[in-house]
């Protein structure tokens, strides 16, 4: 029986061989679309749930500030994870992680081979306990266990040994606090599975230097940089857990946090949940936001469902062609679930073939869709089980929704009717045609709505004044003790070339995750109602640089000591204008000694320093121009040409530096990379958009070929009598039309409120207009009339003897 469906199904195939190639193509590419989505969603959904204990893993988070003006940080004070477990039977382990904060890149030699390495992290002797790892080489309990003790990721391994055994040789690190001796304990691979932690070198706290630091660190306040994880004991009630730790910090830190009028939260985040959160400070590597995630499977859908509704489409306008087919079955013989199995084996095979296309068009597009995802997709991850299931629905719905038409409809009715023609009394096909129309245009237009206000939110970003100038900025990094002692040399010579304007020295630079902060305080005011801030360490030339303004009072000198410039959001928490704050004294408790005390010379105006995403924070720079922090120059530029002015700075940078590499970012370039989530949305929207377009054209086209057809001797009629091929084209799109400006008003409202949930993560966002759903209404209008156009055109131009003619 399967043998006979199989033969009519391919012989309808050969027999309306457009029709196929369009129906098949079509749902071959809304597939392809709708698996690659599910993909990347799925990879990112999947981060770090790989650990043998995810489920019981929880990062420890702070939240600083009063309500309503809170600060939230993937961080914590150094001495909280020890207490944890000290305190809390149901804590069985804890490991800390630390950054190399304002150092981007650490120097690695051996031999005679050195390298620049990013992403140098200093972590617990436990953290392998916690996490887990491909170990290559050596062994995971023990790799950071002994003081001075280090683990690489394998490319950076293979990258300095070339090939060697790396276990028990010993290299140079140099950073700001000079330079010292590892032994590779550890060589680890991420073949496991994708983490938020992004580390290629694990050093052992236990080494001394910022590690000794946190070792030894007990303020509970402030210093909150250090990655805190625990592992809960399994079947831990996480939400009584959480409920003691109030009164735990007030235990411990109660004292020091009222002395600086700091109020702070700890909280317990799942470790699944990190990379797919977002709204926290110190991330070690940039989280995805779920909306971001939930309108790209709302895109996948879209798409899949306009791909199936463009097959059932097509499907129920030629199936009409075989109406006589079924009258002469049924007198035949042939019964009701004859023709049900028939027409419905008859999609299901159709919709199989168009899915093993897609399936191996998916494979030849990995590389590309990955590029255009940032992703690391394998199509190796289709031989889950869970996208089999996925395919298998697929094949299920579309088969039974494309084939329920002929299957239900032709086969109810009497064998003459049929022949005859005569389906009156019955739902029209024609009818459910229009209403499947416009649910794909209305979908289709809502992702033309979306690309029209994602790329009007990047424009916006990408041109508001952000307080500073970000062109025409070279950003120079010194990662270790000598480069920092060569920056003034360099400084002089810089500021001799007539390309240049300006340079500053500077601990950060805009965009860059600011790691300090301070509670300050009023003259006679009660350290208790402290406000903090952020600050950076600044020189005298930093406005001149970066272009922040000054509101009142004035810049720094070369001869200030002690001095800050406050933004305007500062000023006005500690009660002040930016007129009255200057010559204002503030202050900071940091020890138990005597507060540091500021003199306050000028008011900036806010500057946007982070991202849009989140509001202006109180923000001081402090003039400390010998600082040891600082490790960027920040240099203004004037010129035409950039090769040339590339190349003199290169040649000063090696002639104070011959062995290190030339370290440099322009600062427009790094401010864009803080939207790259947005950036990529809007890459896959446009692709996927343009996908969902070009599948609803191909199903406009059938079916207006088949319209063309159905009405081939009305047109023929209408000529004879006088109708111009104008007059034709109208009559045949004018339909369509109107079906697509009924689509219009149905997507416009679901699409405004999907697009004002996804600007909702930004602190600065656009106002969604009434022109962005104009264009896109525009946009789907001329697609139609230009996919409608072509086959209206061909039946009007069509001599009307021919038309009239029985074929």
């Amino acid at each position: 029986m399967f043998r006979n469906y199989l033969k009519f199904a391919l012989r309808n195939l050969a027999r309306n061989k457009t029709f196929s190639f369009i129906n098949i193509i079509g749902l071959s590419a809304g597939t392809l679309c709708c698996l690659y989505i599910i993909l990347y969603i799925q990879s990112m959904f999947s981060y770090d749930r790989y650990h043998q204990h995810a489920e019981n893993i929880y990062r420890v988070t702070s939240t600083l500030g009063p309500d309503g003006d809170q600060v939230k940080l993937g961080t914590t004070s150094p001495p909280v994870a020890p207490a944890l477990k000290a305190d809390f039977a149901e804590v069985q382990q804890f490991t800390r992680l630390v950054g190399t904060r304002d150092v981007k890149e650490y120097l690695l030699a051996y031999q005679e081979n050195a390298y620049y390495v990013k992403d140098v992290v200093y972590a617990d002797s436990t953290f392998f306990d916690i996490f887990n790892y491909h170990f290559i080489s050596g062994n995971a309990m023990s790799a950071l266990k002994e003081p001075n003790t280090i683990v690489l990721l394998k490319d950076v391994a293979d990258k300095i040994f070339r090939g060697e055994p790396a276990i028990g040789k010993v290299i140079q690190i140099e950073n700001a606090e000079g330079r010292q001796s590892y032994r590779v304990s550890g060589v680890v691979d991420e073949s496991l599975g994708q983490s938020h932690i992004r580390g290629n070198v694990f050093i052992t706290l236990n080494s001394g230097g910022i590690g000794g630091d946190v070792r030894t660190d007990n303020d509970w306040a402030g210093h909150n940089f250090v990655h805190t994880y625990v592992r809960l004991a399994p079947g831990t009630n996480v939400s009584a857990l959480e409920a003691k730790i109030p009164d735990f910090l007030k235990k411990y830190g109660g004292n020091r946090l009222e002395q600086l009028g700091m109020k702070k939260q700890l909280h317990l985040q799942w470790l699944g949940n990190i990379h797919t959160t977002t709204g926290y400070e110190n991330e070690m590597k940039q989280p995805v936001s779920r909306t971001f995630l939930y309108l790209l499977l709302l895109v996948a859908i879209l798409i899949q469902l306009i791909a199936c509704i463009n097959f059932m489409n097509l499907s129920t306008a030629f199936a009409s062609r075989r109406a006589k087919e079924v009258g002469v079955r049924k007198v035949m013989g042939a019964v009701k679930q004859d023709f049900i199995r028939q027409f419905l084996s008859e999609s299901t095979i159709m919709t199989l073939l168009s899915i093993l296309l897609a399936l191996a068009l998916l494979m030849l597009a990995m590389p590309y869709l990955n590029r255009l995802t940032g992703a690391a997709i394998s199509w190796t991850i289709i031989l889950n089980y869970r996208i089999w299931l996925l395919l298998l629905l697929i094949l299920v719905f579309t088969g039974f929704l494309a084939g329920s038409y002929p299957a239900f409809y032709l086969s109810a009715f009497q064998a003459i009717k049929v022949i005859r023609g005569d389906f009156s009394n019955r739902m029209s096909a024609a009818g459910l045609r229009r209403l499947l129309i416009i649910f794909q245009f209305s979908m289709s237009i809502m992702l033309i709505i979306g690309i029209v206000i994602i790329y009007s939110q990047l424009n916006y970003i990408k041109n508001k004044d952000l307080g500073y100038d970000k062109k025409q900025k070279l950003v120079l990094t010194f990662h270790t003790n000598n480069n920092r002692a060569r920056m003034s040399a360099i400084k002089s010579d810089l500021q001799q070339q007539s390309e240049v304007l300006s340079v500053a020295r500077a601990n950060s630079y805009p965009s860059q995750q600011v790691t300090n902060d301070w509670p300050f305080f009023t003259r006679g005011g009660d350290p208790t109602a402290a406000k903090d801030a952020q600050f950076i360490i600044t020189d005298e030339n930093y406005l001149k640089a970066t272009g922040i303004r000054l509101l009142a009072g004035r810049d720094f000198r070369q001869s200030d000591s002690l001095t800050v410039l406050l933004n305007e959001t500062m000023a006005r928490k500690m009660g002040w204008t930016a007129t009255t704050a200057v010559g204002q004294r503030i202050y900071s408790q940091q020890s138990d000694s005597l507060p540091l005390e500021f003199e306050v010379v000028g008011v900036m105006k806010d500057f946007n320093y982070n991202s849009l995403h989140g509001d202006i924070y109180p923000f001081i720079l402090m003039h400390d121009p010998e600082n040891s922090d600082i490790g960027h120059l920040i240099v203004s530029l004037k010129s035409n040409n950039y090769l040339a002015t590339l190349r003199k700075i290169e040649e000063i940078w090696h002639n104070n530096l011959p062995d290190t590499p030339f370290d440099y970012a322009f600062l427009d370039s790094e401010v864009a990379r803080q939207y790259e989530a947005e950036v990529t949305l809007s890459r896959i929207i446009q692709t996927f958009a343009i996908m969902a377009i070009v599948i609803s054209s191909l199903g406009l086209f059938g079916l207006s070929a088949f319209s063309a057809e159905q009405r081939r001797k009305e047109i023929g009629i209408r000529k004879i009598l006088g109708a111009s091929v104008a007059s034709v084209m109208i009559l045949l799109s004018k339909d369509f039309i109107r079906l697509v400006l009924i689509a219009f008003v149905i997507a416009s409202p679901i699409a405004w409120w999907a697009m004002n949930k996804w600007l909702n993560d930004f602190a600065y966002r656009i106002s969604i207009s009434w022109w962005m759903f104009a264009v896109a209404g525009i946009v789907a209008t001329f697609i139609t009339l230009f996919t409608v156009s072509f086959q209206s055109a061909k039946a009007a131009s069509t001599r009307p003897l021919d038309s009239l003619r029985n074929k």
